[in-house]
């Protein structure tokens, strides 16, 4: 009997994980095809197959559900750049393949453009969560504070300029990510993630990368794509 009355249980939360991994599905796909503005409990719950009320009883809100969504795609980014860490790499090579593992993500999947979408209408005062709110978004902040410490290692390794500001430079970073994502998800589907498409990404990084620059460096040094 005490079986029977596990196994039930057990079946509950499953498909109760189940349904949640479903809402979450749902609106991940709303995001890419409408866009997060358009979106409210009425369409996710048409999108799921399910009742508001029913919608309700697994997210309170709409940012809630983002949050969540928002999060576990850091999560998966977070992942991935730790199976391209290297130890002993110089600020600059740091950079190089923190760029390349957000090019390969951003390739294979769109946890790029889901993360910065869902922070950026979450914070409409900035293109991501601020390096002050700590707390907030575990993840997110582990991602903003990769980049700083690797600003500060080319400051201190004399490649960027000493004076430049590291909290700033790492927002103008997000901010050339979160536009060159916006501009993308606004293409069709076929064409986003295309050479071009990257390669217009590529070379507004590296104008970014040159203006961070101590006066006199060899630009030929700052190449974002040598390895």
């Amino acid at each position: 009997m005490l079986e029977n009355v596990m196994g039930i249980a057990e079946r509950r939360e499953r498909e109760k994980a189940e349904r949640r991994s479903a809402i979450i599905n749902s609106v991940r796909e709303l995001i890419l095809s409408q866009g997060i503005e358009r979106i409210n409990m009425e369409n996710i719950a048409r999108k799921a197959e399910l009742s508001k009320a029913t919608l309700y009883l697994y997210f309170p809100s709409k940012n809630v559900l983002l949050n969540e969504i928002g999060e576990e795609a850091a999560r998966v980014f977070l992942e991935h750049l730790k199976s391209l860490q290297k130890t002993g790499f110089t600020g600059i090579k740091a950079l190089r393949f923190l760029w390349r593992g957000y090019i390969e993500l951003f390739g294979s999947s769109d946890e790029m453009a889901i993360t910065f979408k869902v922070h950026s209408f979450l914070n409409p005062s900035l293109p991501f969560v601020s390096l002050e709110e700590s707390g907030k978004s575990p993840n997110v902040n582990t991602i903003l504070e990769a980049i700083k410490t690797i600003i500060d290692q080319c400051k201190a390794e004399g490649v960027f300029d000493p004076g430049l500001d590291s909290y700033m430079a790492t927002r103008m970073l997000l901010t050339m990510f979160s536009n060159s994502l916006d501009a993308a998800t606004r293409m069709p589907a076929e064409t986003r993630k295309s050479p071009a498409v990257i390669g217009e990404m590529t070379k507004a990084l590296q104008i970014i990368i040159y203006g961070f620059a101590r006066e006199g460096t060899d630009r030929s040094s700052l190449d974002i794509l040598s390895l």
